[in-house]
């Protein structure tokens, strides 16, 4: 068994292998890296991406990690693939043994691990994953909890195993999801919580292990990867619903709709106000203010449901008599659309601009239309 880090000896660290590649993974690394002595730990290797080409000129650049990494004189290997089957892949395997990991540390790799190389360390591999699971397993937790509407999230150290993040569960702690919260501040969020949760577990690695809980599969979802598509707003969607997307897919892919043709990004809204309705058509812009523009939705999913009720009850009562009286009354009873307040938006070629400085040029006006891609 492990020993803990209070009676494990002075002279005999725990030989980490830290595996990740973007920033949310930097903030654990660093973490570590901080703590060593007092974790009674030694970070012999870092593992990441290969260098990507980015920004406009496209040049080759390093991780959040690796950067971490070379601050601190550490090791850093940028395999291309743990598998069997190719030459590369084998040579990983044995580079990775080559450290004599006691533990590897794995958070948003990127990279598939074999069982093999999960295996590799003594006491396996752990990973710090964004959602309680089994939430959220899979590449976008932090985005798809917000989407779904979820009112907390967390991080779970997981004890990795062959499937896609169904490993037994070490350690969970939850935090809300604020309503102003957007995937780049509950990126944030999660980021420090991560850190401090694989602190955590490591100062009693024996404990944690031995306490190892199995998930439950039922309760699982699969947090797709986010495609640019998903960025686009279909109006006929509750306002909830909207605003959701816009703040679950900011900063990337970003939320956006068009105008006369043209790509208009929304970068922010208020919280919905169910007292809020219309019985504009959706993607109408009702009214351009100075501290929100009031764009019309669907229907909220409480007012549909309603809605079905309601066409229940008339259904049942209007036989093929039906008069003027009963079409009136049905009418009258009609429930009105949610409306979505933007306050701040981009229109194509310009900079972001608050719903004040919109109010006060002429690109947008009431009555105004927004529309789904045409083509």
């Amino acid at each position: 068994m492990l020993p803990t880090t209070n009676n494990r000896s002075s002279n005999r660290r725990l030989r980490v292998v830290f595996a990740g590649t973007p920033e949310f993974a930097a903030v654990s690394l660093k973490a570590l890296i901080n703590q060593q002595e007092a974790l009674n730990i030694e970070i012999v290797a870092v593992y990441t991406q290969p260098d990507r080409k980015a920004g406009r000129g496209q040049k080759l650049s390093a991780s959040a990690v690796k950067q971490v990494a070379l601050a601190h004189d550490i090791a850093v290997e940028q395999p291309l693939t743990f598998k069997k089957s190719s030459s590369e892949g084998m040579a990983a395997r044995q580079t990775l043994r080559s450290y004599q990991p006691d533990v590897m540390i794995v958070a948003a790799y990127g990279l598939i691990l074999p069982i093999g190389v999960l295996t590799t360390p003594t006491y396996g591999c752990l990973n710090i994953h964004a959602s309680l699971l089994p939430r959220w397993r899979g590449a976008a937790p932090i985005h798809r909890a917000l989407l779904a509407g979820d009112s907390e999230t967390g991080i779970t150290i997981m004890q990795m195993d062959k499937g896609l993040d169904t490993g037994d569960m070490l350690y969970k702690v939850s935090a809300p999801i604020e309503a102003n919260d957007t995937a780049a501040s509950l990126h944030d969020k999660m980021a420090e919580l991560g850190a401090t949760a694989i602190v955590t577990v490591l100062k009693d690695l024996a404990h944690y292990q031995a306490q190892a809980v199995p998930q439950d599969d039922s309760q699982a979802n699969y947090a797709e990867k986010l495609v640019k598509t998903e960025g686009e707003i279909d109006w006929t969607q509750s306002a909830t619903e909207i605003e959701r997307q816009i703040r679950g897919l900011t900063p990337w892919p970003g939320a956006y709709t068009f105008l006369a043709g043209q790509r208009v990004k929304i970068l922010a809204s208020l919280p919905v106000n169910p007292s809020q309705q219309t019985n504009q058509p959706a993607g109408t812009v009702i009214s351009v203010g100075r501290k929100a523009i009031l764009v019309a939705c669907g229907k909220d999913a409480d007012t549909k449901q309603a809605d079905t009720k309601l066409d229940t009850k008339v259904d049942t009562k209007v036989d093929s008599k039906v008069d003027s009286k009963v079409d009136s009354k049905v009418d009258s009873l009609e429930p009105s659309a949610s409306t979505l307040a933007i306050t701040e938006l981009q229109f194509a070629g310009g900079k972001p601009m608050t719903a004040e400085q919109i109010c006060h040029g002429n690109q947008l006006n009431d009555g105004d239309q927004f529309t789904t891609d045409s083509k």
